[in-house]
């Protein structure tokens, strides 16, 4: 029989989970926003191991968050939502670049977004408590 977590007050779940990863989003778009910004990696796409490291820590920011606010059982469940959040993170994130001069929207920034979302929820679904 698996058990929920327990309910929890809004505001100890907003402080302690959403905020730190609305506060990563928020660095992101930020970053996102700024003309001719180069990738700190200096090599030929370095730029999608910067995606892929950075959405790999919003993915594990997520999951934590939707498996303590959601009160999801599994941690499979969490992992889903969790990608779907990134995916839609990374889609924005690319559409506000495609405005920004000096910036480039690619659909490969994109993919390195989803896949280090979802190796986040594999690393996640690996070592959850069950």
């Amino acid at each position: 029989m698996v058990t929920r977590p327990p309910k929890r007050r809004f505001f100890v779940l907003f402080m302690g989970f959403w905020l730190p990863v609305l506060a990563y989003v928020s660095v992101i778009f930020a970053l996102s926003s700024q003309p001719n910004l180069q990738s700190p990696l200096r090599f030929a796409n370095g730029d999608k191991v910067a995606h892929l490291g950075e959405y790999l820590v919003l993915g594990l920011l997520l999951v934590r968050a939707v498996r303590a606010n959601l009160r999801v059982s599994r941690p499979l469940f969490a992992a889903l939502i969790a990608i779907g959040i990134v995916v839609m993170v990374g889609l924005s994130d690319e559409f506000l670049q495609s405005f920004i001069p000096g910036r480039q929207s690619d659909l490969f920034d994109v993919l390195a977004d989803v896949l280090g979302g979802a190796i986040a929820q594999l690393v996640y679904v690996t070592f959850a408590r069950r």
